[in-house]
């Protein structure tokens, strides 16, 4: 066998080594048996109860554990931002590390790694190339995967606040409601919480909880207030905080916020819709215009090609 085929063989080996060690992280990532019975038979919430991490229940996670620590410890010093990545993650409410964040950047970096070997060795079977070339791909595929899972996590981020702001007025008015009802505000909340399901719902879950463990209703919605990034639900945060500390009416404050979100909605959609109008305009122009006049000057032009002599 020549030099080329040897290296062929060399990084197909490699790239379906690195395959198969995905595959096998991913699937051992499944949550436990005790991770699903816990909520049920004990008065526990499901944020509670975490899976344990794939490296204690594979040999297979276990030999790749210190390679994964060291290179997300490597993607950690060349990329840095961890104050920002926690942020997201927390606004995300994925409950998981910015380390773990790491390791899952370098598992999607080496799938880059492998699709770009994959590409290279297709490539070489071919026709002899230089292998500089292919290293180079290589390593750009590795930086395109641990790019792309930082992106995922910011698309994450903005699909899970477009849902709080879709939640947010039914939320505020089931707390209106409890509230005027003569509940108190942890009650109410608790009511709220077991009605209803969504990632708002997750996050009052979890300020409860602390609520429940000894911290003040007020430092946990103050806490709530700088920790998520959507405005909404940072001033209806601030607005129950100032509230139980004051002892102002809290009916009032969540039906207007409630209000106010309805109408900031509708305001986006109109403005949406405005600027939807240009690209419904294209196929009028392009598609139906172009048809119409054929259909309208197409009988005369054939009507003239018969009468000339």
């Amino acid at each position: 066998m020549t030099a080329a085929a040897w290296g062929g063989l060399l990084g197909g080996t490699t790239a379906l080594g690195l395959l198969l060690l995905l595959v096998g992280v991913i699937a051992f990532r499944r949550p436990r048996l005790e991770a699903r019975v816990l909520p049920y038979v004990r008065d526990l919430t499901a944020t509670t109860v975490r899976p344990t991490p794939a490296g204690s229940r594979s040999a297979l996670a276990a030999l790749a554990a210190p390679f994964l620590r060291s290179a997300a410890d490597l993607v950690e010093r060349v990329v840095g931002g961890a104050p920002s990545v926690r942020r997201r993650l927390v606004r995300a409410g994925l409950g998981t590390t910015v380390h773990e964040f790491r390791v899952e950047q370098v598992l999607w970096g080496l799938g880059g790694f492998a699709v770009a070997a994959a590409a290279g060795l297709l490539r070489a079977w071919q026709a002899p190339v230089d292998p500089a070339p292919l290293l180079l791909l290589c390593c750009g595929g590795f930086a395109f995967g641990v790019l792309l899972r930082d992106n995922r996590l910011s698309a994450q981020v903005r699909r899970r606040e477009q849902a709080i702001v879709a939640e947010f007025p039914t939320v505020a008015e089931l707390l209106a409601l409890a509230v005027a009802a003569g509940e108190g505000p942890v009650a109410a909340l608790d009511r709220v919480v077991r009605r209803t399901h969504g990632a708002l719902s997750s996050d009052l879950a979890a300020l409860l909880a602390a609520v429940r463990t000894g911290e003040p209703v007020a430092d946990a919605f103050d806490r709530l207030a700088a920790a998520t990034g959507v405005p909404v639900v940072a001033r209806f945060a601030h607005g129950v905080a100032v509230a139980v500390e004051r002892g102002t009416p809290l009916t009032q404050v969540l039906h207007a916020q409630a209000a106010d979100v309805r109408e900031a909605g509708r305001r986006a959609l109109i403005e949406q819709a405005s600027r939807k109008e240009i690209f419904m305009m294209l196929p009028v122009v392009f598609l139906i215009l172009p048809v119409t006049i054929v259909f309208a000057f197409w009988p005369g032009l054939v009507g003239l090609s018969l009468t000339t002599p």
